[in-house]
C-alpha cells in the first residue's frame, strides 16, 4: 500500500514516515518552505524501505494534480503540511489562513475525483479547544474561538474535511489532535530542526544549553497555574508518528466512510519550569532562563484526557518525559557534531 505524507520532511512527518516505512510505501510531497532537504538522506538511513521524495507547493493546484496522477495508486493520505507556529500566526495571519487552508482543498479536490477509497488522517491541534472549560480535555469538549489564527485554520481544516467525508463516501478520515510533541528518533539522525529561532519550548532549551542561543525567555509566569507558567502536555514524537499507524490501520479496517477524532496527549499536564528542572535532571546541563512578557495566544494549561485512542486505536504512549527530553538533548549534540557547530 502506498501512503503520501504532505510536509512529510518536517518534525513530525519525518518520525512519522519512519514509522510507516516498516509496513507501507511511503511518497513524501513537501515545499520545503519549513524543512530542509537533507533531512530525506537521513530519514532513508533508518527507515525500513526507501522513501520517495516529490518537491510539491500543495498551495499549487496545477503541482497537487500532478502529483496525484503520477501517484494515482497512493490508498492513504496523511496531511502534516501547514504553517504551525502560534505567535507566527498573529503577527501573519493571512499567511496562515492562506497556506494551512489552501493546501488542504486542493488536496481535497484531487481525492474527490478519485474512483479509489482513501484512508485521510489530518494533523489537527489541541489549540482547536481553545481555553479549555475542562481538565483534563476530552473530545467533548466544546470547540470554542481558537486563541490564534493557527489554532483557527485547524478548526476549518477540520469542518472541511467533515463535511468532506459526507459528501465523499470514498473518503475515510480522522483528525488526531496533538498535544505536544517532543523529543527525538532513538538513532539520533532525526529531530526537531527550526529554521531560524525556534518557535516550541524544547529546541529552545537545547540551542541555549548547546550555546546557540543567550537565554530562554519564558513567556510569563503569572498564569493560573500552580507556579505560575503554563502546563502543557509533552509527548514524545515517537509516540505521536505511532499513533497515526494505529489511525491509519483502524481506517483500513472500517467498511464505510468515517470521520473521526482523537486526542494524541499522555494525558498528565508538565509547566515550563517543571520542563526545565527535569530537563537539569535527566541531562546534566544548566539551562540559562529568564522569565518575559506573556504570549498571546498562549492559555493556562491543556492536557489530555487520552482513553479514546487508548480504546478504538489501541494506542497508548510508551516513552517517559524524561526519556523525551534526553532524546531531544542527544539529538542537538549529534546535529552540532555532524554538521560542526
Amino acid at each position: 500500500m502506498k501512503v503520501l505524507v504532505t510536509g512529510g520532511l518536517g518534525y513530525i512527518g519525518s518520525h512519522t514516515c519512519v514509522e510507516l516505512s516498516k509496513k507501507y510505501s511511503v511518497v513524501i510531497a513537501d515545499n520545503l518552505i519549513n524543512s530542509k532537504i537533507e533531512v530525506l538522506e537521513r530519514l532513508n538511513s533508518i527507515a525500513h524501505s526507501r522513501v520517495i521524495f516529490e518537491k510539491i507547493d500543495l498551495r499549487n493546484k496545477k503541482e497537487v494534480a500532478f502529483l496525484f496522477e503520477k501517484h494515482g495508486d497512493i490508498t492513504g493520505i496523511i496531511h502534516f503540511a501547514a504553517l504551525k507556529a502560534v505567535g507566527e500566526s498573529v503577527e501573519k495571519p493571512l499567511l496562515y489562513y492562506e497556506n494551512n487552508i489552501n493546501s488542504l482543498l486542493n488536496i481535497l479536490e484531487q481525492v474527490q475525483q478519485l474512483n479509489s477509497e482513501i484512508n485521510f488522517i489530518f494533523s489537527s491541534s489541541c489549540t482547536v479547544y481553545g481555553e479549555p472549560l475542562n481538565l483534563p480535555i476530552t473530545e467533548e469538549e466544546p470547540i470554542k474561538k481558537a486563541y490564534s489564527p493557527y489554532g483557527e485554520t485547524k478548526q476549518i481544516c477540520e469542518n472541511i474535511i467533515s463535511s468532506s467525508s459526507k459528501l465523499n463516501m470514498n473518503l475515510k478520515s480522522i483528525s488526531l489532535r496533538y498535544f505536544n510533541p517532543i523529543g527525538a528518533h532513538e538513532s539520533a539522525a532525526i529531530g526537531e530542526l527550526p529554521l531560524g529561532k525556534p518557535q516550541n519550548l524544547i529546541p529552545y532549551i537545547t540551542q541555549t544549553v548547546a550555546g546557540l542561543r543567550e537565554e530562554l525567555t519564558i513567556f510569563g509566569n503569572d498564569y493560573n497555574t500552580p507556579d505560575g507558567t503554563c502546563i502543557r502536555d509533552y509527548i514524545h514524537v515517537t509516540d505521536l508518528a505511532n499513533a497515526h499507524i494505529k489511525a491509519f490501520e483502524y481506517l483500513i479496517e472500517k467498511e464505510f466512510s468515517t470521520n473521526e477524532v482523537f486526542n494524541i496527549g499522555t494525558g498528565k499536564g508538565t509547566s515550563v519550569m517543571e520542563i526545565i528542572k527535569s530537563f537539569q535532571d535527566c541531562t546534566g546541563k544548566k539551562v540559562n532562563y529568564k522569565i518575559g512578557k506573556r504570549r498571546e495566544g498562549d492559555v493556562d494549561a491543556t492536557f489530555a484526557e487520552n482513553n479514546k485512542a487508548l480504546d478504538t486505536l489501541s494506542w497508548s504512549p510508551k516513552y517517559s518525559l524524561e526519556q523525551a527530553l534526553k532524546s531531544a538533548w542527544n539529538w542537538e549534540k549529534n546535529y552540532r557534531k555532524l554538521n560542526n557547530e
